[in-house]
């Protein structure tokens, strides 16, 4: 017989669910620190990672290096007058935000948390352990 955890109104998910840890990683000083392509987008490098970054009205998103259709550089593609990050290849447009493709082929783009902060511009990439469930 096993017997398995109740929720409570307190504890509806068991402690399974934590909050996401973030390794934050600093992109430049500030926004003119940035080498931008005349398409308000760039290629940097935060750790291991090679992402595009892309200015979409005032704010700065960050975004995979490559579409995951058919591997097309983001930064080469453009953000339309909607504020969807769109790739080169294809024209496939996905949201900022969530990454989520907008224009109906059913992809989804890994986005990252970017924050502007006093002393500079930091991309944040959620920390994943393989051993995290042990703790």
């Amino acid at each position: 017989f096993t017997k398995y955890a109740t929720p409570t109104k307190a504890n509806t998910s068991f402690n399974c669910m934590k909050e996401k840890e973030m390794k934050w990683y600093k992109l430049a000083d500030n926004r003119n620190a940035i080498t931008w392509q005349d398409n308000h987008m760039a290629i940097v490098h935060a750790g291991s990672k090679t992402i595009t970054i892309a200015k979409v009205n005032n704010d700065i998103v960050a975004c995979a290096h490559k579409c995951p259709h058919a591997g097309g550089v983001m930064a080469d593609g453009f953000v339309d007058a909607l504020g969807n990050v769109v790739c080169p290849f294809h024209r496939y447009k996905f949201s900022p935000t969530n990454g989520r493709n907008v224009s109906g082929e059913g992809y989804y783009l890994k986005v990252y948390s970017i924050e502007e902060r006093a002393d500079g511009i930091f991309v944040g990439f959620e920390h994943n352990s393989l051993l995290d469930f042990l703790k």
